[in-house]
Formats: structure tokens, C-alpha cells, sequence
């Protein structure tokens, strides 16, 4: 399965999480409050997605979306 495969709106959305997440672990964050409801909400995004009701595996289709966001990061990168 590749990033295309999840619907339009979750692919930003773990792309966001990613961000918040590196950002709220990075030394002396800014905003720590913000980016710790920034997280909150998308977490809640994440979760409780209607794609997830679709999904054969959950569990496996939850990394399947992590693996494929980090992968197009890794290939912006390079």
C-alpha cells in the first residue's frame, strides 16, 4: 500500500502529526502548550478517521500510513 491508497485527508494529517511531534521532542520547544494540543487534536484526527471502519487490519494499515508518510518525507529529502 502506498500514501495514495488513504484518503486525501489523512496523509496531511499524519504529515502534521510527524511535524508536531519532531517539533514538541526538539530541545527547548516554543509554544509547548500549543504543540501539545496541536497533538491532541490530531491525534483525535488520526483515530477516529472513518477510513479506519474500512480497513481489513487496522493495526497494520495505522503503520502501513506511517511507513508511506515517512517515505515520501525521505524522498523529499533526497
Amino acid at each position: 500500500m502506498n500514501a495514495t491508497d488513504f484518503p486525501d485527508d489523512l496523509v496531511p494529517t499524519q504529515h502534521a502529526w510527524n511535524a508536531t511531534y519532531a517539533a514538541l521532542a526538539a530541545l527547548r520547544p516554543r509554544d509547548t502548550t500549543a504543540l501539545r494540543r496541536r497533538l491532541l487534536l490530531l491525534s483525535g484526527r488520526l483515530r477516529w478517521h472513518p477510513y479506519w471502519e474500512t480497513a481489513s487490519s487496522v493495526p497494520a494499515a495505522r503503520s502501513e500510513l506511517r511507513q508511506a508518510v515517512r517515505a515520501q518525507r525521505a524522498g523529499r529529502a533526497a
